[in-house]
C-alpha cells in the first residue's frame, strides 16, 4: 500500500518528530509511505479568516503534490478537516476522498487498533475540535490508546471542551484563549497523568506553552509519538526547560 504523508505546516516547522514518527509507524505496519516535496500550508489559515481568493493556490499546489496516490494520510485532525470539508466548496473534489487523519486511517483503512506500540506512562487524551466534531473521530484515539502495551490511560474531565487554540482565535483573543487552554491544564492535572496526549499539534502547542510557563508537571505529546513506541525503540522524555 503506498501512502502520501501530508505533515502539515505546524508539524514541519515545530515538531519533524512526530512526522518521523509517522513514518516509522506506518512502514511498521507495512505501509509504504512517500513525502511529496511540493506540499506546503493546505490554506487553512487564510480560509478561516476569510481569504479565500489566497486560499485557491495553496489549495491547488496541495491538490497537485498529492496527485496519484490512493491514500493521504496527515497527523493532523484539523488539516484533514480543512481538505475534506472545505475543499469541495472551493472547487478540490478528487483529494477529499483520498485524505485521512492519522487515527482514522489506522482503524478504518488498516483495520488495526493495536499496533504494537509499547509507553509505560500515564496518559490522558485531549480530543481537538476538528477531529471531535468535523471529522467525528469519536473512540478511534482512545481505541488505539488502550491497546498500547504498559500505558496507563487517564479519562480527561471536561475532555470535549475547546482547549482555546482554534488557530487565528488564539491570535485575535489571546486573553480567553489563554483561560481555556489553563481550564484544560487544571482537568488533565486531575487525573494524576504525565502525558497530555492529542492529535494536533497546534492543539498541544498552545497547550505546552501553558505548561512551559506554569512548570506543570506535565509532557504534550502528539499521539503518533506515543503509537510509534516500542519496546526496542522507546520514547525518551525531552530534559525539562
Amino acid at each position: 500500500m503506498r501512502v502520501a504523508l501530508f505533515v502539515t505546516c505546524v508539524n514541519d516547522a515545530l515538531f519533524p518528530a512526530t512526522a518521523v514518527a509517522t513514518v516509522r509507524l506506518l512502514e511498521r505496519l507495512g505501509a509504504e509511505v512517500a513525502f511529496p516535496a511540493a506540499q506546503t500550508c493546505c490554506g487553512q489559515p487564510q480560509f478561516n479568516t476569510g481569504h479565500r481568493r489566497e486560499t485557491l493556490p495553496l489549495m491547488r499546489r496541495t491538490a497537485r503534490a498529492l496527485e496519484g496516490y490512493e491514500y493521504v494520510v496527515t497527523p493532523s485532525g484539523s488539516c484533514a478537516a480543512m481538505i475534506r470539508e472545505q475543499y469541495p466548496g472551493l472547487g478540490e473534489t478528487t483529494l477529499a476522498a483520498r485524505t485521512h487523519e492519522l487515527t482514522e486511517f489506522l482503524t478504518d483503512v488498516l483495520g488495526v487498533t493495536d499496533v504494537g506500540a509499547h509507553f509505560p506512562y500515564t496518559v490522558t487524551y485531549h480530543p481537538s475540535c476538528h477531529g471531535l466534531r468535523t471529522l467525528r473521530l469519536g473512540d478511534r484515539p482512545l481505541r488505539l490508546l488502550r491497546a498500547v502495551r504498559g500505558l496507563d490511560l487517564r479519562e480527561l474531565p471536561g475532555a470535549e471542551e475547546c482547549c482555546g487554540f482554534g488557530g487565528t482565535f488564539a491570535v485575535k483573543n489571546p486573553d480567553l484563549s489563554t483561560a481555556m487552554g489553563a481550564d484544560k491544564i487544571r482537568a488533565a492535572r486531575t487525573t494524576g497523568a504525565r502525558v497530555l496526549c492529542g492529535a494536533d499539534n497546534s492543539c498541544l502547542m498552545h497547550l505546552g506553552g501553558i505548561i512551559r510557563r506554569r512548570d506543570e508537571p506535565l509532557r504534550p505529546l502528539h499521539i503518533a509519538d506515543i503509537l510509534a513506541a516500542t519496546e526496542e525503540h522507546p520514547w525518551t522524555p525531552e530534559p525539562s526547560t
